[in-house]
């Protein structure tokens, strides 16, 4: 690689040279990325999905950034991992690359090199579809392929299928989408990156008060008005269901442990659904009258349950900031 004319200025730069550049950094002692930085990237056949990709693993957390040039991969990471080492850091980037030719190609090789070298955990999602596939998408959408130059549809998938042998066989995970659709692939990507079935699915549960009005937000709603109130007990009123005292209250009233056992049966039913159809986010409420005790102490046991189930869950509490 050529080096960067040190008297070049900053604003006269290309992004070949800030590409350059960081990579001269990096052979200089740049401190490396923060730990637990990953960087995966997503690529394959134009036509094969990788929209649709980027958009799920967005839903997974990831920073995601479509169309890269792959030498300019380098310097972003740098950007992104330098002073940005501690909880509020991105630590997840996701690059769609789209290798049009045989200079992206050779840059992408240097860049994975230098990647390993920095420590950066790097994957790579190759996507595929076989031609017969491909040529019907392209014919639906009457999009002409970006490797055609003029020819036929077929003669730009095959140039593109060779120029993508070699990173195929390099890739950690391919998938072949000629018979999935747009949910089936989301599927297939959380399996293959978090897991199977409900480890898949993130479930937020939240506590209300139906005087304040029940919520449309919520996949689920559950009424447990039927428990005896803490509100009556003078010991208990100026108390949260966050509290001990009234936990212990609510979760030994009659009917508490019950209508929890049979409850968690029934969602567990249908996360492990939800996981098959694509729908990866489930949202719980749990009312009573005033959204403070009852509410919250089973909104927090049925959290601890489902999390001992092995799912990821995350508990609020929508009255509990209004609280006088």
């Amino acid at each position: 690689m050529a080096a960067t004319n040190p008297e070049t200025k900053e604003s006269d730069m290309t992004p070949s040279d800030v590409a350059t550049q960081a990579v001269s950094a990096a052979d200089l002692g740049t401190p490396e990325p923060a730990d637990g930085f990953e960087v995966l990237l997503i690529t394959g056949m134009s036509g094969a999905g990788r929209s649709h990709a980027a958009d799920a693993v967005e839903d997974m957390g990831w920073y995601v950034v479509d169309n890269m040039p792959p030498r300019l991969l380098v310097p972003l990471v740098d950007m992104m991992t330098a002073g940005h080492g501690g909880d509020d850091g991105v630590h997840r980037l996701a690059a769609v690359i789209d290798v049009r030719s045989r200079a992206y190609f050779d840059d992408l090789a240097a860049v994975l090199t230098h990647l390993d070298d920095l420590g950066v955990r790097t994957r790579i999602l190759f996507l595929d579809a076989s031609d017969d596939v491909l040529i019907k998408r392209y014919e639906s959408v009457r999009r002409p392929h970006p490797l055609q130059h003029g020819n036929s549809l077929i003669d730009g998938i095959r140039e593109e299928r060779a120029l993508l042998r070699n990173l195929k066989d390099r890739a950690d995970m391919v998938i072949d989408t000629s018979h999935l659709n747009i949910h089936q692939l989301s599927t297939k990507l959380y399996e293959a990156m978090l897991g199977e079935g409900p480890t898949t699915v993130a479930v937020h549960i939240f506590s209300f008060g139906f005087k304040y009005g029940a919520p449309n937000d919520a996949d689920f709603v559950a009424d447990v008005r039927f428990l005896p109130n803490p509100f009556w007990v003078p010991a208990l009123r100026e108390l949260t269901g966050q509290d001990k005292p009234v936990s212990d209250y609510v979760l030994a009233s009659e009917g508490a442990t019950e209508f929890l056992d049979a409850y968690e049966k029934a969602l567990l039913t249908a996360i492990r659904g939800y996981a098959k159809e694509d729908k990866h986010f489930v949202t719980i409420a749990i009312g009573c009258t005033g959204g403070q005790h009852r509410s919250v102490a089973m909104s927090e046991e049925l959290a601890r349950r489902l999390r001992a189930d092995g799912l990821e869950v995350t508990v609020s509490a929508r009255e509990l900031p209004h609280r006088r």
